[in-house]
């Protein structure tokens, strides 16, 4: 794997991030035809094989032609990985580069963004020690391993909420293998390589009636039709595919749960709050120039903003920034 993504003459990694249903990959596509670029995907649930309708995935049709990666690499029953993730995209922008394209990189998990284009360490994981502190967790409550949590690392433990178990026991697994807090591997906002990161962004109001739009197409379209062909892929047992927003609630309606008017109201609602948390997480970042969505010349304003950037200084920004 290259340790660094195509050189210094290679051009600026675009990133093309902001909340749900806002545009992002269109714009994409459309950066993608004018730059001469492939589309790296930074969609958690895009990884999954068959998990199409739920979530806004272009058909292979809808592409244009252009490559696309990180797209259907995960069975449903598999564990998305940050780490994983991290040496497959940057596999793909050392692998763009060389081919002389530009790599566009695009989607709404943070994370997964960051671990594309920071300086990141992943702390190790060991399924063992994790089993075991979900075990504990189970058993004693999520408030008691985050007791745990605030006695060991008091600045991690001030920013994860109790009931965000999963986090907890991440959290702690990484303490009990590294000796080290959990909030030591949290990163400065320092790019591995040059990168322009443009942000799109729209009033509340017109965002979550897209959302609400986003979910009736869903559902009409085949959604709780594909969730039954997932559950047949063993959807069931994925710890992080059945958990997916819209997929959640129509196993739910498949179980007799949920009727579909409910399912549809809570999955706009889930989806709203998690437009929600992508605005919180990336809102912060000093280096992310942001467009207006909905702007008719929004292309141009990208292309200019491309080329006024260049790339985002390579220095660290504090995470206060």
């Amino acid at each position: 794997m290259s340790t660094e993504t195509g050189g210094a003459a290679a051009s600026p990694i675009v990133a093309v991030v902001g909340a749900t249903a806002t545009g992002k990959s269109d714009l994409a596509l459309d950066l993608a035809e004018r730059l001469g670029g492939e589309v790296v995907n930074a969609d958690a649930m895009q990884f999954y094989r068959g998990m199409d309708i739920g979530t806004a995935k272009l058909a292979p049709e809808e592409r244009r032609g252009i490559a696309h990666h990180e797209l259907d690499v995960l069975e449903v029953t598999q564990e998305a990985s940050v780490a994983a993730y991290q040496e497959a995209a940057r596999d793909d922008f050392a692998a763009i580069a060389d081919r002389g394209h530009r790599a566009v990189l695009v989607g709404g998990s943070g994370l997964y963004v960051r671990a594309a284009l920071d300086r990141l360490e992943i702390p190790p994981t060991d399924p063992a020690v994790r089993a075991r502190l979900e075990a504990e967790a189970e058993q004693a409550g999520g408030d008691a391993l985050h007791a745990r949590l605030r006695s060991v690392d008091p600045q991690a433990a001030a920013t994860i909420l109790p009931r965000n178990v999963r986090r907890v026991v991440r959290a702690l697994e990484v303490v009990e293998l590294t000796g080290r807090p959990f909030s030591a591997s949290m990163p400065k906002r320092e790019l591995r390589s040059p990168a322009v990161l443009l942000g799109l962004r729209m009033e509340r109001d017109v965002l979550d009636a897209r959302i609400a739009r986003r979910v009736d197409r869903m559902w009409e379209q085949g959604l709780r039709a594909e969730t039954e062909t997932l559950l047949g892929h063993g959807l069931r047992h994925g710890v992080t595919a059945s958990r997916a927003i819209g997929y959640s609630q129509a196993i739910a309606v498949i179980d007799g749960h949920l009727g579909e008017v409910e399912a549809r109201l809570d999955t706009a609602q889930a989806t709203r709050r998690y437009a929600r948390r992508q605005e919180s997480w990336f809102r912060p970042d000093p280096r992310i120039v942001w467009l207006d969505a909905l702007a008719d010349d929004l292309l141009d304003q990208a292309l200019a903003a491309i080329g006024e950037a260049r790339a985002t200084p390579p220095h660290g920004i504090p995470e206060n920034g």
